[in-house]
C-alpha cells in the first residue's frame, strides 16, 4: 500500500543505518571511498562530488514526495535551475517565463544565458489565450512557471499552460518552492521538471541554503546528473542532512504556516493603509479559484501593497517586533521584507519590476495572536 505524504516526508530515502541501528542515518563527511578492486567502489559510491549516501538519501527523498523518478540536490536553487537548463538549452533556443518571476532566476535568463545566445519572452501566464499565442509563435524550449510567484502571489494554471507548452514540444518546469510538494503536485498537473530552493520551507528552519531539481524522464535524468557532476554545485552532506531533518516536519509545518497566512489575511484586508492583500486564499484574489483547484492549502507567503505608496512601505518594515526585517523565506520565524529594495532590486528598470509600494511577509509558525496585533500595530503607525 503506498504510504501517506508525512510517512514519506520522515522515512523515504532513510532507512535504518545497517551497521549501528540508529534511526537516523549518518552524516557522511567522507569526500573519497574505498575500492577493494580498481574501478569497482564498494557501494557505488567513489567520489564525493560525483555522489555521496547522505545526498543520494535526501535526493530519494525529494523524488519520493514530488512523485518524480529521480531528484538532484543542489548548493541553492540557482544552482539547481543553472544545472537545468545548462542540460536543456542551446544556443538559439527561447524560454518563455512570467512576467513577475523571480528576479534572480530572470537575471540568469537575461545576463548569462543571453550572450550564450538564448532569448526569452516574459508574458502574463492567467491568460491562457496570450499563452498560447506566444509559445505557437515563439516555440520554446522551456516554459518556467512560478506559482505562487515571488512576490506578487500571481497563481498560474499548471495543467492549462502545461497542455500548450506540450502541443508545441516544450519542456515544463515549474518552481514549486512556495507551494511545496506538501500542497501542490506540479507532475500530477502536467509539468516535466519541478525545481525548489530548498533553502526555504524544505529546510524550513532559515539554517542551511540549497536547491534541487526533480524529474520524470529518465533521458533527462541522465542530462542533469552529468552537469552535478561535471560542474560540482552540488549540496555539501551536512547541508542535505539538515535539509532532510527539516523536510520530517514539512507537512505539519505548511499546515501551521498556512493557517496563520489566512487568518493574518483577512484579518488586514480591510485596513485604511492597505490598498491590496495579495494572498491566493482570498476571495478577493484574482487566481484562488485556479488555486482552490491546484493547491490543497494556500500556503504561508502573501504580499502587501500600501496605500501611502513606497515611503509607507519602507516604513511598516521597521515598525513590526515579531516579523523579522530580512530577505529570504520560508522559515518558522515570519519574516518581512520590501522586494524592490532587497531581494528584486535587479530587475528595477525592467518587465518584471515590483510595485514600490509592495511589502512581502513570510508569515511563520508562531501563534497568530502575536502575529496579528504585531502587524496591525504596525499598520496603525501609518495612518
Amino acid at each position: 500500500m503506498a504510504q501517506g505524504f508525512n510517512t514519506r516526508a520522515i522515512h523515504a530515502g532513510q532507512a535504518t543505518d545497517p551497521t549501528t541501528g540508529a534511526v537516523v542515518p549518518p552524516i557522511y563527511l567522507s569526500s573519497t571511498f574505498e575500492q577493494q578492486v580498481a574501478g569497482e567502489p564498494l557501494a557505488g559510491f567513489e567520489y564525493s562530488r560525483c555522489d555521496n549516501p547522505t545526498r543520494t538519501a535526501l535526493q530519494q527523498n525529494l523524488a519520493s514526495l514530488e512523485g518524480g523518478v529521480l531528484a538532484y540536490s543542489f548548493a541553492s536553487g540557482m544552482a539547481a535551475e543553472d544545472a537545468f537548463f545548462r542540460a536543456v538549452l542551446q544556443p538559439g533556443d527561447h524560454i518563455v517565463l512570467g512576467n513577475d518571476a523571480y528576479g534572480g532566476a530572470y537575471r540568469a535568463i537575461e545576463q548569462v544565458y543571453g550572450p550564450w545566445g538564448v532569448t526569452n519572452t516574459c508574458i502574463d501566464f492567467t491568460d491562457l489565450s496570450h499563452v498560447e499565442e506566444v509559445i505557437s509563435s515563439t516555440k520554446p524550449r522551456v516554459v518556467r512557471i512560478e506559482t505562487p510567484t515571488n512576490p506578487l502571489m500571481t497563481i498560474v494554471d499548471i495543467e492549462g499552460v502545461s497542455a500548450i507548452a506540450h502541443q508545441h514540444g516544450a519542456l515544463v518546469l515549474v518552481d514549486n518552492t512556495f507551494a511545496t510538494p506538501a500542497l501542490q503536485r506540479p507532475f500530477e498537473l502536467g509539468a516535466d521538471v519541478v525545481l525548489h530552493s530548498t533553502t526555504k520551507y524544505l529546510g524550513g528552519h532559515s539554517d542551511v541554503v540549497g536547491g534541487a531539481i526533480v524529474v520524470t524522464d529518465a533521458e533527462l535524468a541522465e542530462k542533469i546528473a552529468q552537469i552535478q557532476n561535471w560542474m560540482g554545485a552540488i549540496s555539501s552532506p551536512f547541508d542535505a542532512y539538515m535539509t532532510m531533518r527539516g523536510i520530517k516536519t514539512l507537512g505539519v509545518r505548511m499546515e501551521r504556516h498556512s493557517s496563520n497566512a489566512q487568518a493574518l489575511a483577512e484579518a488586514i484586508e480591510g485596513h485604511k493603509a492597505v490598498e491590496r492583500v495579495l494572498y491566493p486564499g482570498l476571495p478577493s484574489h484574482p487566481g484562488h479559484e485556479v488555486a482552490t483547484r491546484q493547491m490543497s492549502l494556500f500556503g504561508g507567503m502573501m504580499s502587501v501593497q500600501l496605500a501611502g505608496g513606497e515611503k509607507a512601505a519602507t516604513a511598516l518594515t521597521t515598525r513590526t517586533s515579531v516579523f523579522t526585517l530580512a530577505p529570504s523565506l520560508g522559515g518558522v520565524e515570519s519574516l518581512i521584507e520590501h522586494p524592490g529594495l532587497m531581494t528584486h532590486h535587479s530587475v528595477e528598470g525592467t518587465a518584471l519590476e515590483v510595485p514600490a509600494n509592495l511589502v512581502r511577509l513570510s508569515v511563520g509558525i508562531e501563534d497568530i495572536d502575536d502575529l496579528i496585533p504585531d502587524l496591525v500595530q504596525a499598520l496603525d503607525s501609518l495612518l
